[in-house]
C-alpha cells in the first residue's frame, strides 16, 4: 500500500460519511470510540478463530483468515475516523511517541 495517513483517512471518511448518510446514523463523539472498541471485539474473536480458541461456526481457514483480515481494517479504519474527530495528527503522534526510539526521522 502506498497512501499516506492522511490519504487513508479522507477515503475512510468518505465510505463512513456514506455509511451514515445511507443509515442514518448520527456520529458523534462517543460513536467514534464505540465503534473503535466494537471493531477491536470483532478483531479479538476472528484472531481466536484463527488461533484454533473460537467456534468456527462452519467456516473453513481461508474464510476465517479473511475475516480476521477484514476486522484489522475495520479497526485501522475507525482508529483513523477517530484520530480526525478528535483532531489527532497520527503522524506527528506516531513521529512523538514511536519514532523517537529510532535515534532518527523515519523515511517514506
Amino acid at each position: 500500500m502506498s497512501r499516506s495517513l492522511a490519504e487513508l483517512t479522507e477515503l475512510v471518511s468518505e465510505v463512513s460519511d456514506t455509511y451514515a448518510s445511507r443509515n442514518d446514523i448520527a456520529r458523534d463523539d462517543d460513536w467514534y470510540l464505540l465503534k473503535v472498541q466494537e471493531e477491536l471485539g470483532e478483531l479479538a474473536a476472528e484472531y481466536l478463530k484463527a488461533t484454533g480458541r473460537g467456534r468456527l461456526k462452519g467456516a473453513d481457514a481461508p474464510t476465517v483468515r479473511q475475516a480476521l483480515e477484514d476486522e484489522t481494517a475495520d479497526l485501522v479504519a475507525m482508529v483513523l475516523l477517530f484520530a480526525r474527530n478528535n483532531g489527532i495528527d497520527l503522524d506527528a503522534a506516531l513521529e512523538r511517541k514511536w519514532f523517537k526510539y529510532l535515534g532518527r526521522s523515519p523515511t517514506v
